[in-house]
């Protein structure tokens, strides 16, 4: 401990270091550590930003009301901060990995109560593995999920998702769409530090500027696919704004594209339920990622306390979906923002949490949120759908998965294929398996029993890698990604230490 961390216990249970100065270069602020009540202020408002654009983006697309997204997140995160007794820093964030299933749910006829009384199911299976994992150790979570079956299901959440992005919004404004998507390619890739992790959040703002532009000019078609004369209308219309309260409580709100529920009871159906189960493998992934990021960056063993983040975010999950809000998972970008300015107080994540609540108290901004051209959300979509499928293909690589071994091969082809083309498996007239639960099952089922009937040279695992592939930012999909190269969160463990 170097001599600026002398350190005096605040009234809250974090002690003031550094006299409350940032950290001398190569020092960290610790998760039960603080800055100046300024400086923590400013850290939390930074934390609010990086996650703001997913986690309005996403609930809009499910059909739910982002305000109350925004709030209930806040809440999720203190939720999981208690439960993981602050050791874990984190902001729960809209989860991407249901999109598909809420999208297969409303198609089948499913209305917001089915929506989230399938992702408060879903919410209380990742508690419940939580607790197995707590009491009995992170190896269950790899012998039932090892990295071939984990990285297959995240691939075809997010590859099943390609026609949504294609089909449902670029056709509103295809050239708004297309700039918006250079325009997030751009700033992630040659954004430095805190500017590339909101790369979602200012790509919101660059589309909004650019239909405003194009307004300017001409109207579009209401109905894109209308080929005779249609009704004009402007890319954005501001009506829903204009009426909407500065300070109120989150309600159903009404736009072009549909209503966004607000507050509400949940409804179950057990074909609705089957469809958001595969998303739990994704928490899962995203969980485990985070803590290991946490781990390396601080230098603490945080394995014990896996089970605890299962578990807080299973509970954030299941407690915002109960009252109408979206499921809720650790966000890449906040992990981005710690690495960044090597603050991992979590008390920065009260704060930003307690922000978040106060958001969602503001009607006018979700309304503005609500209001995204379609051709907006068809330049993000295009990009964080594609990313949340290719996080797959990282958990391959990280864990060096030999796919020269058809008991990998085979069923995780199988599943892909019958994920991302929507197969339906048909047992009774009102009952059938489809898309992302039936690609799950073959993975999941087909890999265990191929694996069993294999021969012994086959059945055995290659080491994995120790070190995690390092790529560049991550952003808006809340999923596995963390900076300098953390260790896989589903690597086979061995007596090796990991190569440096």
């Amino acid at each position: 401990m170097g001599p600026g961390r002398a350190a005096r216990m605040s009234a809250f249970g974090w002690k003031l270091v550094y006299g409350g100065r940032t950290p001398p270069t190569g020092e960290v602020v610790r998760p039960d550590e603080r800055l100046s009540s300024l400086r923590m202020a400013g850290l939390g408002a930074q934390h609010v930003v990086a996650m703001f654009g997913a986690t309005f983006v996403f609930p809009a697309i499910m059909g739910l009301n982002p305000n109350l997204a925004v709030m209930m997140s806040g809440v999720a995160t203190i939720i999981f901060l208690l439960m993981v007794r602050g050791k874990v820093p984190s902001y729960l964030g809209t989860s991407a990995s249901f999109v598909a299933a809420v999208a297969a749910i409303r198609a089948q006829g499913g209305d917001s109560a089915h929506v989230t009384g399938a992702i408060l199911v879903a919410g209380v299976i990742l508690a419940l593995v939580g607790l197995l994992v707590h009491f009995g150790g992170a190896h269950y979570v790899r012998a039932v999920l090892p990295p071939v079956v984990t990285g297959a299901v995240v691939m075809l959440i997010g590859f099943n998702l390609a026609t949504v992005a294609t089909g449902i919004y670029f056709p509103h404004e295809q050239w708004i769409g297309l700039l918006t998507m250079a325009f997030v390619i751009i700033v992630a890739v040659l954004g430095r530090g805190f500017l590339s992790r909101i790369a979602i959040f200012l790509a919101l703002i660059f589309g909004y500027l650019i239909s405003w532009l194009a307004d300017q000019f001409n109207q579009v078609k209401v109905d894109p696919s209308c080929s005779a004369k249609c009704a004009l209308q402007d890319r954005i219309d501001w009506s829903t704004v204009k009426s909407a309260d500065w300070i109120g409580v989150p309600k159903d709100l009404v736009t072009q594209a549909g209503t966004l529920s607000g507050p509400h009871l949940p409804a179950f159906k057990f074909t609705f339920i089957l469809l958001v189960i595969p998303s739990v493998i994704a928490l899962l992934a995203e969980n485990a990622g985070h803590v290991k990021a946490v781990s390396e960056m601080t230098g603490d063993d945080l394995d014990p306390y896996l089970g605890r983040a299962f578990i807080g975010d299973g509970v954030g999950t299941a407690v915002a979906s109960f009252v109408g809000g979206s499921p809720t998972t650790t966000y890449a970008e906040n992990i981005g923002v710690m690495a960044a300015t090597r603050i991992y107080s979590t008390l920065a994540y009260y704060i930003a949490a307690v922000v978040a609540i106060l958001f969602g108290f503001c009607p006018k901004f979700g309304a503005l949120v609500a209001a995204t051209p379609g051709g907006v959300l068809g330049g993000i979509t295009l990009v964080l759908y594609g990313m949340i499928g290719l996080l797959g293909a990282k958990i391959w690589i990280e864990n060096r998965v030999d796919f020269a071994n058809p008991v990998n091969l085979v069923p995780a082809a199988a599943g892909i294929i019958a994920g991302i083309g929507g197969l339906a498996v048909k047992f009774t007239k009102d009952f059938s398996i489809t898309g992302i639960a039936a690609g799950t099952i073959i993975v999941l089922v087909g890999y265990h029993v191929v694996r069993w009937l294999a021969p012994a040279h086959l059945r055995e695992e290659p080491q994995a890698a120790g070190r995690a592939y390092e790529g560049g930012a991550m952003i808006s999909t809340g999923n596995v990604d963390t900076p300098e190269g953390e260790v896989s969160p589903f690597h086979e463990e061995s007596g090796d230490d990991p190569p440096t």
